[in-house]
């Protein structure tokens, strides 16, 4: 397995150099050739296993030839273990090229996808048991998430494996500062209990939850392309700068307000009553760096027009990003951002508001902001200003579905739009229904925003209250009630009129909150994967 390697042809060519030598040892009877013949080939081998290179001597490991007793009857009864975590994006830099591509192409059978290193583990595991072994595996929580899950549960399961018992998320007994899940598998059938979270259940899916009646994952849907975007990734803190500085600036010359920008980020998103921006930003967009550098008859603005923006720029991000090497493209274009997200400018160039949220919160909370700001890669942005959109993305049917298609960090709701928002599917927009949403929206926006004022707390603490039973406060009675209306004008304009919804204080993933009922949590994921999958043939049927 350590000698795989993307160039597959070229290592069989080197393997069967190798060949005679090999012959030529076993046949030889002097003991002295022998031993010249033996150093000879371990100097290859030990060329061919990259030793002293970047990432170390490789050490072959073969299962049959290890554990010939094991193998030879098809594998172990059961395994314990606990695999070694390591996000994916960071597999090639740790382990090298040659190992992720063996990870992706023998283990994972060609499954592309950024998945944790421990999913590969998952599989592995599974392959060497005997038909009806099982393996009782800690992984990080991640493993019933996104590209990890996809690569490793899903693909078990798709296989006929049975997962028997898991603890979704639990916090790590230890020092580290982790959530980890707990997984039992049985390949072959199994007749027993199922337990999850201490619970008997009928069964457990993949992503470690009781299944619904409907089966598979979600898709994209065309119908909601380029509507969801993550912020800005600025890559150095020195663009950054105090309110008052940037205020100097504008009162020196008031062309820089061709370059100076609110920084809104999630901290200000969730804590400050006004969601106002705490800190500003210099952007040059795509702007070449001067006359001398840009493109032939070019004649656009260039970052060399405003010097005491571009100076602070290079004296505070230029190292930092010379010392990058992650990047190439950040060294080099050292006076933009390292991602403008242009598309996401471009998409929102003429609307007053959009609604946004922060990118890694504990709680859904969808606000609406005015445009005119940088808007950091720590938000999400939805490119809308309607009460319709901002009812049904408050609402509790897409917070239900972000909490089992989100990824996590930590026992927060990691927000990716491509799984959480590009697979979401909408109310029909044809119906009265839907155009009800706006009046109910507004009316919950205006109440939250008098809420957050009048308390002078943003909207991490006044969710706090909301979602927390010994809050007495008027106010956080009436948001919660605006709260059951807003869902249930969701429902109307889904037309699942027969939903009971049942709310009150549930408990959730992330803990105590108030929301709809778990069984109707759960006929709701099963109703918008249905609509998602129901969509997604119409689009594939129309090309």
């Amino acid at each position: 397995a350590a000698l795989a390697t993307s160039r597959e042809k070229e290592m069989d060519n080197l393997l069967e150099d190798l060949a005679g030598p090999v012959i030529a040892l076993l046949r030889e009877r002097s003991s002295g050739t022998q031993a010249k013949l033996r150093e000879g080939l371990q100097a290859k081998a030990s060329a061919l296993l990259d030793a002293g290179g970047k990432h170390g001597a490789r050490r072959p490991f073969h299962w049959p030839i290890e554990f010939p007793e094991v193998m030879s009857r098809g594998g172990f009864d059961a395994i314990v273990g606990n695999p070694p975590f390591m996000g994916g994006q960071r597999l090639t830099g740790a382990l090298g090229t040659d190992y992720r591509d063996y990870l992706v192409a023998q283990i994972g059978q060609g499954r592309r996808g950024s998945a944790d290193l421990c999913a590969y583990f998952f599989l592995r595991a599974a392959s060497i048991l005997q038909g009806t072994g099982g393996f009782g595996l800690l992984a990080t929580n991640t493993i019933a998430q996104g590209d990890t899950r996809e690569v490793g549960l899903d693909a078990l399961v798709a296989q006929g494996c049975i997962i028997t018992r898991a603890v979704p998320s639990r916090r790590w007994p230890g020092e580290a500062n982790l959530e980890v899940s707990h997984v039992w598998l049985r390949r072959g059938e199994w007749r027993g209990e199922c337990v999850l979270d201490e619970r008997s259940v009928p069964a457990i899916s993949a992503q470690l939850t009781r299944p619904g009646k409907v089966a598979g994952n979600p898709f994209k849907l065309t119908a909601n392309a380029d509507r969801s975007f993550q912020g800005s990734i600025v890559l150095g803190l020195g663009f950054t700068m105090q309110p008052e500085q940037a205020d100097g600036l504008l009162q020196t010359n008031g062309r820089y307000q061709d370059v100076l920008f609110p920084y809104l980020n999630g901290q200000d998103l969730n804590t400050d009553p006004e969601q106002k921006a705490s800190r500003w930003v210099i952007n040059f967009q795509d702007w070449p760096l001067d006359r001398a550098s840009a493109p032939s008859g070019y004649e656009g603005p260039v970052a060399a027009d405003y010097p005491e923006c571009l100076d602070i720029v290079s004296k505070l991000v230029k190292p930092e990003r010379d010392a990058n090497k992650y990047s190439q493209h950040a060294a080099e274009h050292w006076w933009q951002f390292e991602r403008l997200r242009g598309e996401l400018y471009a998409t929102i160039a003429g609307m007053k508001r959009v609604l946004i949220r922060a990118r890694v919160a504990n709680i859904n909370s969808i606000a609406r902001i005015p445009v005119g700001s940088v808007m950091s890669d720590a938000t999400v942005i939805f490119a809308f200003d309607s009460g319709r959109e901002l009812a049904l993305l408050q609402s509790a049917f897409h917070t239900t579905w972000l909490d089992l298609h989100s990824s996590s960090m930590r026992t927060d709701v990691r927000y990716t739009p491509s799984d959480c928002f590009d697979t979401f599917p909408f109310p029909p927009q044809d119906s009265p229904a839907w155009s009800a949403l706006e009046n109910i929206g507004e009316r919950y926006d205006t109440h939250r925003r008098e809420v957050m004022r009048t308390h002078q707390e943003g909207l991490t603490k006044t969710y706090n209250r909301f979602h927390s039973p010994d809050e007495r406060a008027l106010s956080i009675a009436e948001l919660r009630r605006l709260h059951v209306e807003m869902d249930e004008a969701v429902k109307c304009a889904y037309g699942w009129g027969d939903l009971a919804l049942e709310h009150g204080f549930h408990t959730t993933k992330q803990g105590l909150r108030y929301t709809i009922s778990e069984v109707a949590r759960v006929e709701v994921l099963d109703r918008l994967l249905a609509l998602n999958q129901e969509r997604h043939a119409l689009e594939v049927q129309v090309g």
